[in-house]
């Protein structure tokens, strides 16, 4: 059974930092694409950022270009999402996937497995 946890949402204001984290479980990890979604209240869930199976490829929303990082463990089976310059335009429940292939991508439904979201809340 393939389980995808996120941490490390929270309040924060404008202009700060934070980082989150999402481990993986059920499934052979290093294999598959991860990426970030966010879905902002009474809107639909839009992608935030994307990474290949090894890491070296990445994509970005222009959105949070510049500003977010994705990268990857492949030994801990985990992938963080590291957010600066934060906005409160970014507030959103965040949602960790795992993708169908290997590839970065930026469709929902390229996306096999979802988690169950952290709260990131940003205040002006």
């Amino acid at each position: 059974q393939v389980q995808l946890v996120e941490s490390g949402g929270g309040l924060v204001q404008a202009g700060g930092s934070l980082r989150l984290s999402c481990a993986a479980s059920g499934r052979t990890f290093r294999s598959y694409g991860m990426g970030w979604f966010r879905q902002a209240p009474g809107k639909e869930r839009k992608f935030v950022a994307s990474i290949n199976w090894s890491g070296g490829s990445t994509i970005y929303a222009d959105s949070v270009k510049g500003r977010f990082t994705i990268s990857r463990d492949n030994v801990k089976n985990t992938v963080d999402l590291q957010m600066n310059s934060l906005k409160p335009e970014d507030t959103a429940v965040y949602y960790c996937a795992s993708g169908r292939w290997s590839t970065v991508d930026t469709g929902r439904d390229l996306y096999a497995y979802w988690g169950q979201g952290t709260q990131v809340t940003v205040s002006s």
